[in-house]
């Protein structure tokens, strides 16, 4: 995902994906507002004479709608890979842009042309929709063109990789102060409870949808609690539950002692998040683990995935909170010593 990341132009990707779907949706809105006033079928090809052949009002909006997206798309994403020379994509997101606007013209002036008749044989293109609408498609493609920057732009994102390489220029030692993992339950929990809650969900969906429908949902509940995302360096001890609810946050200072220890889950109230009396455990099985004493007399446990990781972890927590007792708040902020 990374690599895709870094090959594509974020921006112009989500407007080449998006742009086609907003005019087809707005197509098809217009075109159901003047559904009253239309024949049917209407007219989709013409001659001199007026309607030569003829397709269902659904059929003309759908596929139209469908014609319009797709030729957005074939043309917008040409734009979208950074490998391309920087003049082809902008002309690409020029064409994709008015060959996206022109179809949609082509389509409102044909509907527009029917507009008020009872038989679509009678019926004309409407040239001044077409002109005008041809017109600004051809305006708005060459804009685009000249306004697309298609060179790489600097982002955030790039400000913070950029202050992390200052930040480890001048401190060496803070890369080893740092360690980030992910700790989930054995493959076999998983396996049961998808076999314990999807089978019940089944016969409870015959009946109730709805209720197997929670089934489900709370077990992918309890198997998302059984992963952890867990962090240490300067600044202390983080540890989300399923990577987004943060139910560890200890400041560096606040370490009084870590180590590695193997712990059984049953010892600390068993897998998941818990927490009694100035215990607090997030322990995704029994097994290698990291066990914290704080400064105030409480105590922390966290799943270390295997042995090395536990026994880096728990040096990683040993290193930063002396650091921290040593230097003061700036250093154990995880900012590099002046």
């Amino acid at each position: 995902m990374g690599k895709f990341r870094d090959s594509v132009d974020a921006k112009a990707l989500r407007f080449a994906l998006g742009f086609p779907v907003l005019l087809a949706v707005a197509f098809v809105v217009s075109a159901s507002l003047l559904r009253p006033d239309l024949p049917e079928p209407l007219a989709i090809r013409w001659t001199a004479d007026g309607g030569a052949s003829f397709a269902p009002f659904g059929a003309y909006v759908g596929w139209g709608a469908a014609l319009v997206v797709a030729c957005g798309w074939l043309v917008l994403l040409q734009a979208v890979p950074l490998n391309r020379p920087v003049l082809m994509r902008r002309i690409m997101m020029g064409a994709g842009l008015f060959l996206a606007l022109f179809i949609t013209t082509v389509l409102a002036a044909g509907m527009v042309g029917q507009a008020g008749l009872a038989d679509a044989r009678d019926s004309h293109v409407d040239a001044i929709v077409l002109a005008s609408g041809s017109g600004a498609a051809v305006a708005l493609g060459v804009i685009m063109a000249f306004v697309y920057k298609a060179d790489r732009q600097w982002s955030p994102d790039d400000d913070r990789a950029l202050q992390s390489a200052i930040a480890r220029e001048l401190d060496p030692e803070l890369a080893a102060d740092t360690i980030r993992f992910w700790v989930h339950a054995r493959s076999s929990v998983f396996v049961m409870i998808g076999i314990g809650s999807l089978f019940p969900a089944a016969l409870l969906a015959i009946a109730v949808p709805w209720l197997g429908a929670v089934l489900v949902l709370a077990a992918a509940l309890a198997a998302a609690f059984l992963f952890a995302r867990v962090t240490a360096d300067r600044a202390g001890l983080k540890v989300l539950v399923a990577g987004v609810v943060p139910v560890m946050d200890v400041p560096a200072g606040a370490i009084a002692t870590a180590a590695a220890s193997d712990l059984k889950a049953a010892d600390y109230g068993g897998w998941g998040y818990r927490h009694h009396g100035g215990t607090a455990a997030l322990l995704v099985s029994s097994g290698p683990a990291v066990v914290v004493r704080k400064t105030d007399g409480g105590r922390l446990a966290v799943s270390g995935g295997s042995q090395a990781t536990a026994a880096r972890l728990a040096d990683v927590l040993t290193r930063v909170a002396e650091r921290a007792r040593r230097s003061g708040p700036s250093s154990a902020a995880g900012q590099p010593p002046s």
